[in-house]
């Protein structure tokens, strides 16, 4: 009972966080945003949805361990499994000093779990509030960014669009019904609410039933639960011979998931960071996120072979994970 409800509770979150995304987007651009801006933030930001659902509703119900686990294990997962299984799909070419600007700050979102090391074993509201200004900062950044984007940078933005919305945006459809675009973001939120309270909650009657703690089942089982969107769209996107999007996908989804979600989570209460966090699994994502480096220095391709590595090291993660929560 406790798998049907997961996977039950599963697809009402993944479906809500489409329907967000859709109607998010379309509100953006009836508005004047610019494409670019859309593709960085709306879009990569609102596939990131299911894991703010999930932890918020951890934090509410007092387990810190699943709220985060949650974000440091789809961290990884983003890094392991979506960029690893689209590259396999289809070699992605990116450019490096594209993104070079993101990727710092990714980098850095990864080494802020080890902050608990300075504040008893806890992020406090203290740091909850300084994550969540420097995701506005970061925010505005792109924004100012995204307004001096070169033609190219735009196109690229459309055709990620484009590919997330299965729509045409510059064809006006959009802006002609604001009404179906505020449907579509407050039925989706209701659905975020209502799926992501079952979901964690049979998550947590799962890990007691399997005897492994919350923390394990936060970082494996709701970790790459709640990624499905970003996993949904770097697949399209692949299929649709446009793997690069994978990219701004996965770091602008890990960006909001240590700033955002974490620093909001620790804004609605403390949360503790396990000795397991600190010791393994933050080394872990900072190495994850560090490898895209010399990985995108390689001619410019996220090669096939590349992809397998990236599978195999999220595998075997899991693999030490499981052993030692059981």
């Amino acid at each position: 009972m406790d798998v049907l409800v997961l996977l039950a509770s599963l697809t009402i979150v993944t479906l809500g966080a489409e329907a967000l995304v859709r109607g998010a987007s379309m509100l953006a651009l009836r508005a004047g945003v610019s494409a670019l801006f859309v593709g960085l933030t709306v879009v990569g930001f609102g596939t990131s949805s299911p894991e703010l659902a999930a932890s918020l509703t951890a934090t509410l119900r007092g387990s810190s361990d699943v709220s985060v686990g949650n974000v440091v294990g789809s961290n990884i997962f983003n890094i392991g499994v979506i960029l690893g299984v689209t590259a396999l799909l289809q070699p992605i070419r990116v450019s490096l000093r594209a993104i070079r600007r993101d990727l710092l700050v990714a980098m850095a979102a990864a080494t802020v779990p080890l902050l608990s090391l300075l504040m008893g074993g806890r992020l406090s509201r203290g740091a909850g509030l300084f994550l969540v200004s420097t995701l506005v900062m970061y925010l505005g950044v792109a924004y100012r960014s995204a307004r001096k984007a070169t033609r190219e940078e735009r196109e690229l933005a459309l055709s990620e669009v484009e590919s997330t919305l299965a729509v045409d945006p510059s064809s006006g459809r959009l802006r002609d019904r604001p009404w179906v675009s505020m449907a579509l973001v407050t039925l989706g939120l209701i659905m975020l609410v209502i799926g992501s309270r079952y979901f964690v909650g049979s998550a947590m009657d799962l890990a007691k039933t399997m005897g492994v703690s919350d923390l394990v089942i936060g970082l494996t089982v709701v970790s790459a639960g709640t990624s499905l969107p970003e996993l949904v769209t770097s697949l399209v996107a692949a299929k649709r011979r446009n793997p690069d999007i994978a990219i701004g996908t996965v770091i602008g989804s890990n960006i909001f998931n240590v700033l955002g979600i974490l620093g909001t989570c620790a804004l609605v209460e403390p949360q503790a960071v396990s000795r397991q966090i600190v010791l393994l699994d933050t080394p872990i994502m900072c190495l994850a996120t560090l490898a895209l480096i010399p990985i995108m220095k390689s001619g410019g391709v996220v090669s096939r072979k590349e992809g397998v590595l990236l599978v195999v090291g999220y595998v075997a993660y899991v693999a030490v994970i499981m052993i030692r929560g059981s």
